[in-house]
């Protein structure tokens, strides 16, 4: 019996890369009148989600340098999107957090974002959907245990050497 190679396990990882790198290019397109560059609208979400977040977590979280982090947070604060508080605790580190201005904008993404999930997933049941999901979590956490074992093994391989 023939099966279908989507459906292999080696296949996995690239479709949800292709995934992923579809519904950015189709949400760039939609979000272009918006004015922001992918990193920026990035930015601007992911700092959403984790109000206070440093630059060195939001470098990490996006997987840019920290350098590169620096100057789409220096055009975001510039907009008027974003504003640095220094962090109580250390006076070197200084915290991300969204300003009133960039409700409108975070507001309008959303709604891009919602209309495009919604055409994305509009021929998949809600029932294939809830799996998915749960699939797709349950990968989420096996891949974030990995990533954290991984980082404590290279820590401690780095203390053990020279």
């Amino acid at each position: 019996m023939a099966t279908d190679p989507a459906l292999d396990k080696s296949a996995f990882g690239y479709t949800v890369a292709d995934i992923t790198r579809l519904f950015r290019r189709v949400f760039d397109r939609r979000a272009a009148h918006l004015d922001l560059t992918r990193a920026q609208w990035r930015a601007l979400s992911r700092i959403q989600r984790a109000q206070g977040l440093t630059q060195a977590e939001l470098a990490e979280d996006l997987e840019m340098e920290p350098m590169a982090v620096g100057r789409v947070v220096d055009r975001l604060v510039q907009a008027g999107f974003v504003e640095r508080r220094a962090d109580p605790a250390d006076r070197r580190c200084w915290r991300l957090h969204l300003t009133a201005r960039s409700d409108d904008v975070m507001g309008k993404m959303k709604r891009i974002a919602a209309t495009l999930r919604d055409e994305a997933t509009a021929d998949v049941s809600d029932e294939d959907f809830e799996r998915v999901m749960r699939l797709l979590v349950a990968v989420k956490n096996n891949l974030a245990e990995l990533d954290r074992e991984d980082r404590a093994r290279q820590q401690a391989r780095r203390k053990t050497q020279p």
